[in-house]
């Protein structure tokens, strides 16, 4: 490991290795337009000096036309500005492959997070008793969605992955044959991938990433605790979402989340096949081969019929755990490690892999409902509607059936009721840890909860083997979850299922539409004080909570220092587990390589254990910075709410930014708004194209917005020490502060502020700017820095290496944009249908661009 600080080893390892071989790239010859790669680099100094200058990204453009493109007609410029969006967005595919390359030179890999770190401090705490007890009992799930916050197409992140390979080991040659692949290689997809289409390219971090990561932390933890054989707690799971997540997407149907079930069971199988295979090559011993060619045959048959149930994966267990007795007793323990990390695999992975979650909208249940009552199909009050939450909740307890999806004439129903019958049948196949929650979205009263319960027991299980899991959102709903959650545990039915699910209760938190409901800093304060007041709810009931927590790539959506804000929980919020989403651009960028999965999922894991064993109660808020922290959070709400309320705020959305073409781009199978009607209502929008579309203008909103000003009331009341007090005291808001800042650093107003002139909106972007330039100032004030994120500033020299890549391609979209809105109001001519493509096409690079975000 290299002694040069961070920042120094980023910019050898990256920023050094980013300028030779983009160089390279630039002279390579990829389309008709042969002088594309020379012209590139002079229109990004133009943009660089334009903006400098105050020019606005029309003016740029064409400055850039006029100098270098004098002879040109509209078409060859357009087609110009289109082979630079296909460059720009290569070339961030190149940098991606280098940091990954770099990830182990740049990043200490046995440093502070590390599990060999949580050990020595555990030794020098004189704590190794209390890791040992919580390491029993503590899990990380990392839980993969397809959500499209990244667009890379299969063969990219091949390109990428082998990039990676290529550039770690100098291999020039191979360096550039890669780049030649990747400038013929397209990006961009004619028609939206399929459920299962997103499904495949997940299982392919699962077969070649997560399999080894996992095996080899368990393989360390089961070495270097004590009493090895004792420990039983598979302490990372992989939790897996493509197939089973229903919310918002029709095109997931129960066949495709059988079909996603049976691949995760047939890649395990070729996973542990390829392990036999190795196995058998060193255990060449009397009495251990034969087993090991049964074992092999048993795998290999697995791979390609899901139908064999004649063993399960404890039996598999129970045949290497023969062959390794025989190897201890009769063969001096040769190869005795590799036995036991297959064992270990196993343990880990079943014969299901990944567990794959169900979820659906409150709103799809209350239809089924509606149905099964018009079909009188269960024993149902005819009034059942009309009865109060106290009411319906003791005829949901009551209720039970076989109810045949069939039967039904709406297709929501068939398909909801034939979700459940899945589940059924996967547990029967994979395990029941291949699928055994449900989860409901937009939960709002314990009716919602309890519908899921009684629909499982209306589909032949009494006794159902499968968590019924709320997720609470909005503002409103997570206050009132400890109420909701209270009368659910008061109920002696529901509270005997939570009994025969160990007495346990998983919750889900979800930050990407609570940011959006309230802002960012009241959403991630509302669901702070949820998750303490869940907490003691559910302790006084004698339940413990298992918080899944719905966290996007970047901090607008509760991305961030994920690691940081885990480790910041204090003592009143249950923490033996750390579940949350992982999508998009942060699976690729944080999971994406064997050494950048292993390092983060340790750091899941020290997070964990800082907050439970090491920093005990230091985390926990006082009396008053709480206050304070009320203080800001509703000052931040009001601030945000008001300007959400704001009459120009959806058509600004709508008529400026790139909202409306995230449907366009097929990066996902999801529908980007909840409705199909045609009026743009706030409700409908999901999170990712809104949050995307703020992020694309370069001015994220939901990430610091109210920020600015709930610090400066502070100041105008005479209060400043107590937020600077907080700021000093509290880890959980230095936190949400850093991962803000975050926000901030990748604004640049620069890029809009033609904008303030603009006779209907100009008015709308200064108060955004404002509160930017506020948010920027207060927070610069409060942690005492010169400049935002300083206290990380290898990660700020990643966001700006890559916000200097596609400064011309925000520049072109930009453009684009001005001359879609121009030709629609007769004030300028030209093919709209061309700008629009050229807005879409520059949509991928930005996104992906974003990878570090998390």
């Amino acid at each position: 490991m290299s002694r040069l600080p961070k920042i120094e080893r980023f910019k050898n390892e990256v920023e050094s290795k980013y300028q030779i071989f983009n160089g390279i790239f630039m002279t390579l010859p990829f389309d008709q337009i042969s002088n594309t790669g020379g012209l590139l680099p002079l229109f990004h100094e133009l943009c660089v000096k334009g903006y400098e200058k105050g020019k606005n990204p029309t003016e740029i453009v064409q400055y850039f036309f006029d100098k270098y493109l004098r002879d040109s007609s509209d078409e060859e410029r357009q087609s110009m500005l289109f082979k630079f969006i296909q460059y720009i967005e290569r070339q961030v595919v190149l940098f991606d492959a280098i940091e990954d390359a770099a990830f182990g030179k740049v990043n200490n890999l046995d440093g502070r997070g590390s599990l060999r770190s949580v050990k020595d401090e555990a030794v020098a705490l004189n704590k190794t008793e209390e890791l040992a007890a919580y390491l029993k009992e503590f899990k990380v799930r990392p839980v993969l969605t397809a959500h499209p916050t990244q667009f890379y197409p299969g063969s990219v992140l091949g390109i990428i992955n082998d990039l990676g390979v290529a550039i770690k080991a100098n291999e020039i040659q191979e360096v550039k044959l890669l780049l030649s692949q990747l400038g013929k290689t397209p990006f961009f997809k004619t028609e939206k991938p399929t459920p299962f289409d997103e499904a495949i390219s997940l299982i392919w971090y699962l077969e070649n990433v997560f399999y080894h990561a996992m095996g080899n932390i368990y393989d360390y933890l089961k070495t270097h605790i004590k009493n090895p054989q004792e420990f039983k707690n598979q302490i990372v799971e992989i939790g897996f979402w493509p197939g089973g997540d229903r919310d918002g997407n029709p095109f997931v149907t129960t066949d495709i989340t059988l079909d996603v079930a049976k691949r995760l069971r047939a890649t395990i199988f070729r996973n542990y096949y390829r392990d036999v295979r190795k196995l058998r090559r060193r255990l060449t011993f009397k009495g251990v081969e034969e087993q090991l060619t049964s074992i092999e045959g048993m795998c290999y048959r697995a791979i390609f019929d899901v139908e064999i149930l004649d063993f399960t994966a404890s039996d598999l267990i129970e045949k290497l755990n023969s062959i390794r007795t025989i190897v201890i007793e009769r063969h001096n323990s040769l190869f005795l490690d590799q036995i036991d990390s297959f064992i270990h695999k196993v343990e880990l992975f079943g014969f299901h892999f990944a567990t794959l979650d169900i979820r659906q909208d409150s709103s799809a249940h209350d239809a089924v409902f509606d149905e099964i009552l018009a079909f009188a199909k269960a024993e149902l009050p005819s009034n059942y509607n009309d009865l109060s939450e106290v009411e319906k909740i003791n005829v949901l307890v009551e209720v039970e059936g076989a109810l045949d999806p069939n039967e039904f004439k709406d297709e929501y129903t068939q398909r909801t009721l034939s979700s459940i019958y899945a589940i059924k049948h996967i547990q029967k196949r994979n395990g029941e840890k291949g699928c055994n929650r449900y989860i409901i979205s937009n939960t709002q009263m314990a009716s919602h909860i309890m519908e899921v319960y009684a629909m499982l027991r209306l589909c032949d299980m009494k006794e159902p083997n499968i968590d019924v899991v709320p997720l609470f959102e909005t503002v409103p709903d997570l206050v009132n979850a400890p109420h909701v959650m209270k009368s659910l545990y008061e109920n002696e039915k529901y509270r005997s299922h939570v009994k025969r699910r160990g007495d346990t209760q998983h919750i889900m938190l979800g930050f990407s539409d609570g940011t959006k409901d309230g802002g960012y800093l009241m959403a991630n304060w509302a669901i702070y004080k949820a998750k303490e007041e869940l907490t003691r709810v559910s302790r006084m009931y004698g339940v413990s909570i298992v918080f899944f927590d719905g966290r996007g790539g970047p901090p607008a959506r509760g991305g961030g220092q994920t690691h940081q804000f885990y480790a910041s929980m204090g003592t009143k919020i249950e923490a033996k587990h750390i579940q949350l989403t992982v999508q998009g651009q942060t699976i690729s960028s944080k999971f994406g390589t064997l050494e950048s999965c292993q390092y983060n999922l340790e750091q899941m894991i020290s997070s964990g254990v800082s907050n439970a064993v090491y920093a005990s109660d230091a985390n926990d808020f006082s009396a008053t910075d709480q206050a304070t922290m009320d203080q800001l959070a509703e000052t931040s709400y009001k601030t945000y709410t008001d300007f959400k309320a704001h009459p120009q705020f959806l058509s600004y959305l709508e008529k400026m930014s790139t909202l409306k073409y995230y449907a366009k781009t097929n990066i996902g199978s999801r529908p980007s708004k909840r409705a199909g009607s045609t009026e743009l209502r706030f409700k409908d929008l999901r999170a990712i194209p809104f949050v995307g579309s703020w992020s694309q203008l370069k001015q994220n909103v939901p990430g610091f917005y109210g920020v600015g000003t709930a610090l400066e009331s502070m100041e105008k009341a005479g209060n400043w020490d107590a937020a600077q007090s907080l700021y000093n005291n509290n880890k959980f808001f230095r936190t949400l502060l850093d991962n803000s800042m975050m926000s901030l650093t990748k604004s640049f107003f620069g890029l809009t502020a033609y904008m303030e002139h603009d006779p209907i909106y100009g008015e709308f972007w200064k108060l955004i700017y404002a509160e930017y330039e506020r948010s920027k100032k207060y927070m610069l004030k409060i942690s005492g820095m010169t400049a935002l994120m300083d206290n990380e500033v290898a990660g700020r020299a990643s966001i700006q290496a890559r916000e200097k890549i596609v400064l011309p391609l925000l520049t072109i979209q930009q453009y684009a944009l001005k001359m879609v809105q121009d030709i629609q109001n007769n004030e300028a001519s030209g093919s709209l249908e061309i700008y629009e493509q050229m807005v879409t096409r520059s949509l991928y690079g930005n996104i992906n661009a974003s990878r570090n975000s998390a």
